[in-house]
């Protein structure tokens, strides 16, 4: 019995294989992967979409936002800070968090839209 799934060729276009190849050794897989890992938690990626909807949140927000306590809030914040993802900045007690980058910021967004989009057509 033959499986669907497999080819039944060793190779079907050498050029592209090869470019392919060449090209993913010139990237960056691994922060990228990092990136992904870093999203792939549901409070964090609660996180992350508040804090593209809003500019930027204090600890203490997040922490509401969440239902996380303090600690757990400011862990998750410290990860993607430490990721690249997220920057601080300190207001005398306070700290308040941000997305990093606007090209972070669009595709979290672009994830949630792509995610709505696939409500509409499972109904």
């Amino acid at each position: 019995m033959s499986n669907v799934d497999n080819c039944e060729i060793y190779c079907f276009d050498e050029v592209k294989v090869k470019r392919l190849q060449g090209l993913l050794e010139t990237v960056d897989i691994s922060s990228i992967t990092k990136m992904f890992k870093a999203l792939a938690d549901d409070t964090r990626m609660k996180i992350a979409y508040s804090l593209c909807e809003e500019d930027e949140l204090c600890v203490c927000d997040v922490a509401n936002i969440t239902g996380s306590s303090l600690a757990t809030a400011s862990h998750h914040l410290r990860l993607l800070r430490n990721m690249g993802l997220a920057k601080y900045r300190k207001e005398g007690k306070l700290v308040f968090y941000s997305i990093d980058d606007e090209q972070i910021k669009q595709f979290i967004l672009l994830a949630f839209a792509h995610s709505e989009e696939g409500k509409v057509y499972a109904r």
